[in-house]
């Protein structure tokens, strides 16, 4: 049974009912949701036709046309050449942008790097990091006012910058971030990207200008690999490390210096970006839902007792993985996930879908669609409670098939850790009067940050 009072229940930010009618374009801004084009149609089919300006894109949210469209038939659905030119331009020619043999190679060498064990080895970083993060909570006034997006985007970014460089280094994860935050903000859409003769022209000035961007970080990522390369064995065991070092299970390939380039920016993009969007989102619904913050609050005094989280915590932490996948389905780090090119004509639940035609399956649509959720807008941890079944394909925060993310657990572990070390002994009350808006680039993030108020509770003694 759930255990928030409906009656009580706030109106959460992304609530606004989608429009009637479709709008001639996809993009368009609105506070209240990322994909404010999008009819109530979309939302209510399980496969959906949109035909506009920009072409026919059919919107897929039966968890089996999902599966069709992911797992079963994925051959016949690629990412588009466009976003794979976009992320090329953006960030390298990593997993992000990869198709075909070439992304497969990647993910074959990539994936022990990003296996439990692996995570395992990165949790004593994560769970210090996140330790001292509270620790310097602690040292605030009661009733500081701080910008929580903010501050969750710098603990994720110290985190990421340890796993990945250790220690140290000519490479600074703040050096990373203002250069992807600089690239990201270039990605522009502009329609003449969609005429032939002026696509080319388009794309070569984004090249340009992004080559700038990242000119004098690459000098030093190029550094750094060429030093750890030197030390051999002696090199710490970072993720850097064990990208230079990873091989193609069946080819026994290694990386160039180039890839792991591209990779390393990647995973900034992915590693990063989304954990901190997903902690920001989750501070905001426990501000929301004080129910849910108290059992919260119970499980954590219960399981840590007051002492730091670890790794072998997690398991137990049941109704904090509740409530960090409530609010990912509510607002998915990347709500867009992409759009796919029908290769061939197919035919999804009955659905005839024409060669080239824009296949797109969209968490924000899926995780909020009326036939798989029952009031989709509202917030309710107890949707993921231990026994509660769902069909696989209804909940995708790290999308699914070959291409699932490579670092969920990564990212799952490093929000839980965070949660876990900073709830047991903080709340956050969101500062009065603010309106929070959504920001869709790439990721969903607050738009304007996310000012909260830090409370001290009492954790129960060790």
């Amino acid at each position: 049974m759930s255990v928030i009072d409906i009656a009580s229940e706030p109106r959460l930010v992304g609530a606004k009912p989608p429009p009637a009618k479709a709008s001639p374009l996809l993009g368009g801004k609105d506070p209240e949701t990322p994909f404010p084009g999008i009819p109530v149609g979309a939302y209510e089919q399980g496969v959906f036709v949109q035909r506009s300006i920009l072409g026919t894109w059919i919107f897929v949210s039966d968890p089996e046309g999902v599966k069709r469209v992911l797992l079963d038939h994925v051959a016949n659905y690629p990412k588009t050449p466009m976003e794979r030119r976009f992320f090329q331009a953006a960030f390298g020619d990593g997993l992000l942008s990869r198709d075909g043999e070439g992304w497969r190679a990647h993910r074959r060498t990539m994936a022990p790097a990003f296996a439990p064990p692996s995570i395992t080895a990165y949790g004593p970083v994560m769970s210090d990091a996140a330790l001292a993060f509270a620790d310097r909570w602690a040292g605030l006034a009661e009733g500081t006012e701080i910008d929580v997006a903010r501050e969750m985007s710098d603990l994720t970014l110290e985190i990421i910058g340890l796993t990945m460089f250790s220690a140290g280094g000519a490479v600074s994860a703040r050096s990373v971030e203002t250069a992807l935050a600089r690239a990201t903000d270039s990605l522009t859409f502009n329609p003449l990207y969609l005429v032939p003769g002026a696509a080319g022209l388009m794309f070569r000035r984004l090249d340009r200008k992004i080559r700038t961007i990242f000119a004098e970080l690459d000098a030093a990522i190029a550094g750094m690999i060429a030093e750890r390369e030197a030390q051999g064995e002696a090199a710490p065991k970072d993720l850097l490390a064990r990208l230079i070092a990873a091989r193609d299970s069946e080819t026994g390939a290694k990386m160039t210096p180039a890839e792991v380039r591209d990779e390393v920016i990647t995973i900034f993009v992915a590693g990063h970006e989304t954990t901190a969007a997903a902690m920001a989102w989750v501070w905001y619904l426990l501000s929301q839902h004080p129910a849910v913050e108290a059992r919260l609050h119970a499980e954590l005094d219960q399981v840590l007792g007051g002492r730091a989280p670890t790794v072998a915590d997690l398991p137990k932490l049941t109704y904090a993985r509740m409530v960090l996948d409530e609010a990912m389905r509510l607002y998915p780090p990347a709500p867009g996930t992409s759009a796919r090119l029908a290769l061939a004509d197919d035919e999804i639940c009955g659905v005839k879908i024409p060669k080239g035609a824009n296949v797109v399956v969209a968490p924000w649509i899926l995780h909020r669609h009326r036939t798989l959720w029952d009031r989709p807008e509202r917030f309710d941890p107890e949707r993921f409670a231990p026994g509660v079944e769902r069909p696989r394909f209804a909940y995708l925060p790290f999308s699914g098939g070959p291409r699932v993310c490579i670092g969920a657990q990564f990212a799952v572990a490093e929000a839980l850790l965070i949660l876990a070390a900073t709830a047991q002994r903080f709340r956050l009350e969101l500062k009065p009067g603010h309106r929070v808006e959504i920001h869709h680039r790439i990721t969903m993030r607050p738009a304007g940050g996310l000012p909260m108020i830090l409370r001290r509770r009492q954790a129960a003694a060790s």
